[in-house]
């Protein structure tokens, strides 16, 4: 996904944890549905409840091997962070309009030292001998006999379904799970997390600030990947691949009608149907959208005579993302114009793919991507200064095409690790284990006057997930061409 890391979305030490306590009612409860009043205070109907229900499958989906890498995500932290209390909020589904939701997905450090989702969960870690206990709290399900079963939208089961509670939780994750109600946060515990929680979690915070030292911490031992993650993501790479092949056999019916949309529910209903989700907003681009970086409205016609951006990746059930991007012609051929810009970007790109290395300095690959793509527009006669000039941190105007980053660390995020420091993100050395993307590009807008009228409107990305390896790295993505010819094959091969 292309756009400037969002390095400042750091965690501030002015924000405080939401505390919902006192709020209006859960809309997502029943009791306070207006339109429900006599079954609230209908006697025989909730007798009637809690009486004729069987047994159900409450068994707690977890993915194969999370729960012992979220182990070993624990011990690190404790490793990194010993005699400190730590606290790691999962969050809580936002609301969308009234007593509609977003659908919920865990705080991204959550997942990576529990292994599994769970809407409003707390993971606390106090100090103990060797390292740190943890506990993970929850509200547990409305299960039948309780009165909430049938009367609480959020947590009954009559209208969820069943759900695993504390004991199948805590069999599947080999973690202690309680009640939040039995939730006592130290005074002095670091907090970290999601900033939205429930009020009950609210209530036994009292609206402490997040620790940005804690989310620091968390996002510096998530840059570098296990072999578990590392896995993760190669399997959400596969599925991504396999999106954009049925995406691009939907071309013709887009053509025809329900244009940039039509493709952008492809690949989500994909994402959905093999993983978790899009792990983003799908960008689909056609013609003079391409060039616009996060065209995620995706509202447009599909030209068939224009190239076609697509920026896409399926996030697998346990969080991890793949992030991938072709430029093709929705022709199933480039132009003359469309593949001089494509040529020219695929140069870039596999200059950014070189300097991918242990050792490397981590701003080197963005250094080899800017250098060839300002020489091509000093070619074409595009800079109003030399390619030396261009180049200087007081120049860079080739970024006017090119205003957002050529890569970023990938993992549970799609921009991984955004809480680290500045020294150990952009001022690091690349070592084995980091997941990252490259993603040079070159964006002319249809109004801007200083490009060639042929040029005008068309937008190239190429963007694959790479991971450094001992020896150099790998490209996740490789089975995807990054050269015209290879595209213009491969969109003949999965008709």
């Amino acid at each position: 996904m292309t756009g400037t890391h969002a390095h400042g979305a750091r965690y501030d030490d002015t924000v405080h944890v939401v505390d919902w306590e006192g709020s209006i009612p859960n809309p997502r409860s029943a009791t306070t549905d207006p339109r429900m009043p006599s079954l609230a205070k209908a006697p025989g109907f909730a007798e009637w409840m809690r009486t004729g229900w069987g047994d159900a499958d409450r068994t707690a989906r977890v993915e194969p091997g999370a729960a012992d890498a979220a182990r070993r995500h624990r011990e690190r932290l404790s490793h990194a962070m010993p005699g400190q209390s730590l606290v790691v909020l999962a969050g809580r589904a936002q609301a969308r309009v009234h007593d509609n939701f977003f659908e919920f997905r865990a705080h991204s450090d959550f997942l990576w030292l529990t292994g599994f989702a769970v809407e409003d969960g707390v993971l606390v870690m106090t100090p103990a001998a060797g390292g740190h206990d943890a506990t993970l709290y929850i509200t547990p399900p409305a299960r039948p006999g309780a009165a909430a079963f049938h009367a609480d939208a959020a947590h009954g089961e009559l209208w969820v379904g069943p759900l695993p509670g504390a004991a199948e939780l805590a069999s599947a994750l080999d973690l202690k799970v309680r009640t939040l109600d039995e939730l006592s946060v130290p005074t002095d515990a670091l907090i970290a997390g999601h900033a939205v929680v429930g009020a009950g979690t609210g209530a036994r915070l009292g609206g402490r600030h997040r620790s940005p030292l804690l989310a620091r911490t968390l996002a510096e031992l998530r840059i570098e990947k296990d072999a578990w993650e590392l896995a993760e993501l190669r399997s959400a790479v596969t599925h991504t691949i396999d999106g954009f092949a049925a995406v691009r056999r939907e071309i013709p019916r887009a053509v025809e009608s329900g244009g940039e949309r039509w493709l952008q529910g492809t690949f989500d209903r994909h994402a959905r149907t093999v993983g978790q989700a899009p792990g983003y907003a799908s960008i689909v681009g056609s013609g003079a959208n391409a060039p616009i970086l996060h065209w995620v409205r995706a509202d447009g016609h599909v030209d068939p005579d224009a190239l076609l951006l697509l920026d896409m990746g399926v996030e697998n059930r346990s969080g991890y993302t793949a992030d991938v991007t072709r430029t093709i012609p929705a022709s199933g051929r480039f132009s003359t114009a469309q593949r001089e810009v494509h040529d020219l970007v695929e140069r870039s790109h596999r200059a950014g793919l070189a300097a991918v290395a242990p050792g490397r300095d981590w701003r080197d690959f963005h250094t080899a991507c800017m250098e060839v793509l300002a020489q091509g527009l000093h070619d074409w006669g595009m800079l109003p200064v030399s390619v030396d000039e261009a180049l200087h941190a007081e120049g860079q105007h080739h970024r006017r095409y090119i205003v957002c980053g050529v890569g970023h660390h990938l993992g549970l995020d799609v921009h991984d690790c955004g809480a680290a420091s500045y020294a150990q993100y952009f001022e690091a050395r690349m070592r084995p284990g980091m997941a990252l993307t490259v993603e040079p590009g070159l964006y002319f807008h249809a109004w801007d006057e200083t490009v060639p009228p042929e040029l005008r409107g068309i937008g190239v990305r190429t963007e694959d997930d790479v991971v450094v390896t001992p020896e150099g790295h790998e490209v996740l993505s490789a089975a995807l061409p990054i050269d015209a010819a290879g595209l213009e094959h491969w969109m003949d091969s999965v008709l």
